[in-house]
């Protein structure tokens, strides 16, 4: 899911935690707060554009009369970056790339080009359906960058996030965006990356589970924090459960019911004694079903 500003469960409330990129996991309300922990009973697109040059005021010959400078050069399409937490919220980026070999924690993956004409009219860089569009856009090449199933995405902790020229620069004939890459660590800190080429596919190989979404403790207890699973911990999220969809939240009640038991018999099919175990149900809140989370997360002890 692409990560920006109000637009997503996982960014709900990691935005109100913006920090650095050091280790100090704080409580993680973003993709869900309330869980239950249980025991089973025993026996019983296109290239970047940077587009055309503007003008300036224009005199009654119908000259420009001043020429604007030129819009600057589009990111490049393979660039690795240092990103302070707190910018993941913002919707452009001035930071210099760094070599891929260095420390990064952030890799560009698609550079594309903006259509801000629609039905011929124009719109604005930061209007809420090329808001929209980026979002989808950068979900989807994300998809095809980590392979892995939906359910594998749906678990990871690596997430889109994308940026793209300023209002200034827009209007200087800007149209490029770009789509980058990050992992979140805990909630307010981002986890070192590898080499461009050892990220592309991840989840389609064994490394991709150290870069799942991994618990502290079990879901819904006071010391609970979502952490990579790189990192330490005592849980892990095994599987997504999807709810019935409806535009209304339905009540904690019902998405607790409706995946209590398919998540205690998934985890039993997991364990070696499926007579004593331990298993995790946590459903979205109605907060998060309202910014589109119609899921789950089933855990288990790791």
């Amino acid at each position: 899911m692409t990560l920006r500003h109000g637009l997503g469960p996982v960014l709900a409330a990691l935005l109100m935690l913006a920090g650095c990129t050091d280790d100090a996991p704080a409580p993680d309300a973003a993709e869900g707060t309330s869980a239950s922990a249980s025991s089973s009973p025993t026996p019983g697109e296109s290239d970047a554009d940077g587009g055309g040059t503007g003008s300036g005021p224009v005199d009654e010959s119908g000259r420009s009369a001043r020429t604007a400078a030129p819009p600057p050069p589009p990111p490049p399409g393979e660039g690795c970056y240092r990103l302070p937490f707190s910018d993941l919220a913002e919707p452009t980026n001035g930071r210099e790339p760094v070599g891929c070999a260095a420390r990064h924690d952030a890799q560009t993956f698609h550079v594309g080009s903006l259509d801000l004409v629609v039905d011929g009219h124009a719109l604005a860089v930061d209007a809420d359906r090329v808001v929209d569009g980026l979002d989808e856009t950068c979900d989807r090449r994300l998809a095809r960058h980590l392979g892995g199933t939906a359910d594998d995405r749906r678990l990871t902790r690596l997430q889109a996030i994308w940026f793209a020229p300023t209002l200034e620069q827009a209007d200087r004939g800007a149209r490029w965006y770009r789509c980058d890459v990050v992992a979140l660590a805990g909630n307010d800190r981002l986890l070192r990356l590898p080499r461009p080429r050892e990220l592309r596919g991840i989840l389609d190989r064994p490394a991709g589970a150290s870069y799942g979404l991994c618990g502290t403790t079990a879901p819904g207890e006071r010391d609970f924090r979502r952490v990579i699973c790189a990192r330490p911990h005592a849980w892990r999220a095994v599987s997504t459960i999807d709810l019935p969809r409806g535009r209304a939240y339905p009540g904690a009640g019902v998405v607790r019911a409706a995946g209590n038991d398919r998540c205690r018999d998934l985890v039993r099919d997991l364990v070696d004694d499926p007579l004593s175990f331990r298993f995790g149900w946590e459903w979205p809140t109605r907060e998060q079903w309202g910014a589109g989370q119609r899921h789950g997360y089933c855990w288990a002890p790791d």
